[in-house]
């Protein structure tokens, strides 16, 4: 059985206090950090690398989602992994050799997960799919945070669920963007486990914010 987590995404948070910023989501409940990294290719937008999460590692224990936005993501997965992820999850779109990818995350002894972008179907995942620990089902157009939901990716999502059920897999499947107080509930009723939330999260009030989150995670039933 899946349960149900928060992994806000540290792209939203104060880089002049990145560490306090972290420890105030992750003492408020936050299981999971999510480490969106972006190469200005695969997407427009640059973030950070292998400095930043090598940094943040020493600060806290925290599982690290890293979600890597680039392209050729297996060029840099094993050091990702050395740095201190604890999951890598590459974009289908990215690779022309996705099952290879994933044999090289699941190599270096992490979680392996794929995503996909909203136009990217659900069949892009036929062949890889037994062998993921989490699909992430990007519901806004990945490179910029701050963007409004994708209502479209709701049927996506159950979609995703009903076949993991019908294969017996108890896969995370996890969403990420426009992920708020007024449309997590949308997600994890059509079978999203798995939350990502930038925007909503970092700011003011951190701790009340995860916290607000984590009540609604608590209603919904675990996959």
């Amino acid at each position: 059985m899946r349960k149900n987590i928060l992994a806000p995404s540290i792209l939203s948070a104060d880089f002049r206090h990145l560490e306090q910023d972290i420890l105030e989501a992750v003492e408020a409940g936050a299981e999971y950090l999510h480490i969106d990294v972006m190469d200005g290719m695969f997407v427009p937008s640059i973030s950070f690398g292998m400095p930043v999460i090598e940094s943040i590692r020493s600060a806290t224990d925290c599982f690290f989602d890293v979600h890597l936005m680039i392209d050729q993501p297996e060029r840099y997965i094993e050091t990702f992994v050395k740095c201190g992820a604890d999951s890598i999850t590459v974009h289908a779109e990215a690779t022309r050799h996705l099952h290879r990818a994933v044999q090289q995350i699941k190599g270096c002894g992490v979680k392996a997960g794929v995503a996909l972008n909203p136009a990217t179907p659900l069949d892009a995942l036929d062949y890889v799919l037994e062998d993921l620990d989490m699909v992430l089902l990007m519901t806004v157009n990945p490179g910029f945070g701050g963007q409004k939901y994708i209502p479209q990716m709701t049927g996506k999502i159950r979609t995703l669920r009903q076949r993991l059920l019908a294969m017996g897999l108890e896969t995370d499947i996890q969403v990420d963007g426009g992920i708020k107080v007024d449309t997590i509930r949308e997600v994890l009723g059509a079978g999203a486990n798995v939350c990502v939330a930038g925007s909503a999260v970092f700011g003011d009030g951190i701790a009340e914010k995860v916290k607000i989150f984590m009540e609604i995670l608590g209603e919904y039933p675990q996959w």
